[in-house]
């Protein structure tokens, strides 16, 4: 009776210790992926800061470069209104583009491809229409536009650019869904809202460490 009570009793304790154990363990595993997940907020934030610091050259041509308010991985380039506000109905890029985009994308190219190459994830050419027409027509007809600038972005590089930003480089459209509004009256402003913009996504914490785990650079 003495040896199955004494039987019992270490089972027991083994498994009060094994239950200890795997608790300590789960503890330890959540402290550290919290660690790690303020560290990589840390580090996208601190890339995020760098980037745009770097990306001010453009000011002076009138870009403005602004936190997306909603993807906190990514920024926003914004084109001076009249350089890529196309015309109703159209998708080429009017000659004021052209002549912008030729000079622009090679400094785009000279900061994205340099020293952050290894942190950006993407750079969407994102076209926009004015709300006249069909969603179905808007969509497509933006999406248009993005292929055309992103077509003009390409033409303006290198071999070396040209190459690296395959990598990053795509195009997308909004249709009608992201008018701009005009600040006096707050109607539409049509012009404006035919438009192309930039927008350069950071690696997320688990891409990059996905990239780490498989040994890329």
């Amino acid at each position: 009776m003495s040896d199955r009570n004494g039987s019992g009793s270490l089972a027991s304790s083994l498994t009060d210790l094994m239950t200890s154990l795997m608790i300590i363990f789960v503890l330890l595993l959540v402290a550290t992926l919290n660690n790690a997940s303020v560290e990589g907020q840390s580090t996208r934030n601190r890339i995020l800061e760098d980037l745009k610091h770097d990306l001010r050259i453009f000011s002076s041509q009138g870009i403005q470069v602004e936190q997306d308010p909603a993807d906190p991985l990514a920024l926003i380039v914004l084109v001076p209104s009249g350089l890529l506000d196309f015309s109703v109905d159209g998708a080429t890029v009017p000659p004021k583009g052209v002549e912008f985009l030729n000079e622009f994308s090679p400094l785009l190219a000279g900061v994205t491809c340099g020293k952050y190459r290894h942190d950006i994830s993407s750079i969407v050419v994102e076209g926009h229409t004015d709300s006249t027409g069909t969603d179905e027509h808007n969509l497509a007809l933006s999406q248009q536009r993005s292929l055309a600038v992103v077509q003009q972005t390409l033409a303006a590089l290198d071999a070396n650019d040209k190459a690296c930003f395959l990598d990053f480089l795509s195009a997308t459209g909004r249709g009608s869904r992201e008018p701009i509004l005009s600040p006096v009256t707050g109607k539409e402003d049509m012009d404006r809202s035919r438009r192309v913009i930039f927008k350069i996504r950071v690696r997320s914490f688990e891409q990059r460490e996905f990239r780490s785990v498989l040994g890329a650079d």
